[in-house]
């Protein structure tokens, strides 16, 4: 049985990994094509060797890591820190490990941070889902602006479909 890694962090003023957890439950195969396994940390400077075990020791094909960084700039630079450990993790295994941060000055009022850790860790979630059995799902959106916190961007221009790209491409 496929594995997908969950692992938050308790710094986070928002319970990322059970809106994760939960999202991964509804998806199909729960329980016979897939297991979620998680895990919790201190905080997300923790996440990247965390998911790395979890890949490796556990067995996961994907990691889900969310995180929440705070407001300071100290906030900032760990954060930048931590997304830089993930993609070392994700380099070193061969493994995806989605980052999926909220922000805490993303909004001024905490509460109106709430369904934007919701929708962020479910849509990331599910991004990871997709990732392993339904990848179209993905190339559907392609270039459609789509988002996981806010309401999507939309596209912008209509690309060229063709089979060949637009004229000149890859010469």
């Amino acid at each position: 049985m496929d594995k997908i890694g969950v692992v938050d962090t308790m710094f986070a003023r928002y319970d990322m990994g059970a809106e994760a957890t939960n999202e991964l439950a509804s998806c199909p195969g729960y329980g016979q094509r897939f297991e979620v396994v998680r895990r919790t940390v201190p905080g997300f400077k923790d996440l990247a060797v965390a998911a790395k075990r979890m890949i490796e020791l556990d067995g996961c094909r994907v990691v889900v890591a969310l995180g929440m960084p705070g407001r300071a700039p100290i906030d900032k630079q760990c954060a930048h820190e931590a997304s830089t450990g993930i993609m070392m993790a994700q380099l070193m295994t061969s493994t995806p490990i989605l980052e999926v941060f909220v922000h805490e000055d993303e909004e001024e009022d905490p509460e109106d941070l709430v369904p934007v850790f919701r929708d962020r860790s479910r849509k990331h979630a599910r991004n990871a889902y997709w990732m392993l059995y339904e990848p179209d799902q993905l190339v559907r959106r392609a270039g459609q602006g789509v988002r996981q916190g806010y309401a999507d961007a939309g596209p912008v221009g209509a690309p060229d479909r063709g089979a060949g790209g637009p004229a000149g491409a890859g010469e």
